[in-house]
């Protein structure tokens, strides 16, 4: 076919100097824009040269060359199947639409379009979901820089164990740990976890009181959350891993906050007051106890030694006894002596005379003085006798009739 817009056409030439179906409109007709439009003929022109440079000798009208286009194009399509996994990625094939396999990080191949599509999401790479909060952070233009978080009051306010009201922001940091559950089994797994995880922080406050919240249970809180929030995920088949949840504020309502501040204050003086007394208490109870123990030992040694000391006194008199059913004179001596020599060993001794006609004190001198000094003591003994005259010895010896004269 001749493409000649200045000769004969099928179209005709109705008017001198006309043109083809793309040549000049006839006067009064529809003209193009100012600027002229595009050149059809030209555009036709260039891609016949381009097929023509391509293809060999003999145009296309050679089956030679439409099978070697064929070739290449064909060869063309299968190299378009290479593709390549990044290390932190990892590789899902589709096969229509439909799961059919991962490929692991480097060079891998598939059937290209249409038959097997490739999807290649980051499993490495830690994904945060903040919660009751969220921190803004400027595009390029602006420097990238991390503006104050807002608050978000629907999410973050929660009701407590004990009826309070509680602030609390917190961020999940999750990962996909199934590539394939991940993209087929959840519509949005961002969204599902943050659902998830507000679902099961609002379980837990609400089993919690607020001073522990506020204090000592944070932590527990925390992996509470984790785990729940974790079996969920599980449940849904969403091929996540939830790694950490950090607890950002917790936090009374402002408009309250300094009033619980207050009670804060209050509840640590109690804790003191009552952590002194317990101090006191730990120090007199011991004490006491210490002591009773003491008096109760000493009674108890006074007890036994009481008793021990009647044994041996009914021990000692059963003993004289059976010598005094043996040899009753001789017994009965000796107890006469022994005590004779107590009663004795007590009182002062005095050496009556009848021919001095009266009474005269024994004096001793030496080793005896010394233990009748030391027998007396505590008893009267080792004080001086007042020495009678001799008029009043008549007297003293009619007062003692046991009293032998000589």
């Amino acid at each position: 076919m001749a493409w000649n817009n200045g000769g004969p056409s099928p179209w005709g030439n109705p008017r001198p100097g006309g043109g083809g179906p793309w040549g000049n409109p006839p006067p009064g007709g529809n003209r193009p824009p100012p600027g002229g439009g595009p050149d059809v003929d030209e555009i036709i022109r260039q891609a016949q040269q381009t097929v023509r440079r391509w293809l060999p000798r003999g145009g296309m009208g050679g089956g030679r060359g439409l099978a070697l286009a064929a070739v290449v194009l064909l060869g063309l399509w299968g190299l378009s199947g290479v593709y390549r996994v990044q290390p932190d990625e990892l590789g899902v094939v589709m096969r229509f639409g439909a799961f059919n396999r991962t490929a692991p990080p480097g060079l891998n191949y598939r059937i290209p379009w249409p038959v097997e599509a490739v999807t290649t999401p980051r499993v490495t790479r830690i994904n945060r979901v903040d919660v009751g909060f969220r921190s803004n952070v400027d595009g390029p233009a602006q420097g990238g820089r991390i503006t104050p978080a807002r608050d978000v009051l629907a999410e973050s306010l929660m009701l407590t164990g004990d009826e309070n009201i509680v602030d609390i922001d917190f961020a999940v940091f999750w990962r996909i740990r199934d590539a394939g559950d991940f993209l087929f089994n959840t519509r949005n797994p961002e969204d599902t976890v943050k659902s998830a995880a507000e679902s099961v922080m609002r379980e837990i406050i609400g089993r919690t009181p607020i001073q522990a919240a506020l204090t000592e249970a944070r932590a527990q809180i925390e992996q509470d959350v984790r785990r729940g929030t974790q079996g969920i995920m599980d449940q849904y088949g969403a091929g996540v891993e939830i790694t950490q949840v950090q607890m950002q504020k917790v936090d009374p309502p402002a408009a309250v906050i300094d009033a619980f501040r207050d009670v804060q204050r209050a509840n640590a003086d109690r804790e003191r007051l009552r952590n002194e007394a317990e101090s006191y208490r730990n120090d007199i109870i011991p004490r006491a106890r210490g002591e009773a123990e003491r008096m109760v030992q000493e009674a108890t040694g006074f007890r036994d030694s009481q008793i021990a000391r009647a044994r041996g006194e009914a021990g000692r008199f059963n003993a004289v006894l059976a010598a005094y059913s043996q040899a009753q004179d001789v017994t009965v001596r000796r107890l006469y002596l022994e005590t004779m020599e107590d009663i004795l060993r007590r009182n002062n001794m005095i050496l009556v005379d009848d021919r001095l006609q009266g009474l005269v004190p024994f004096l001793p001198l030496g080793e005896g003085q010394n233990r009748i000094g030391v027998q007396g003591q505590g008893q009267g003994q080792g004080q001086r006798v007042p020495v009678p005259s001799p008029a009043a010895a008549p007297i003293m010896n009619q007062a003692r009739p046991g009293v032998q004269q000589r």
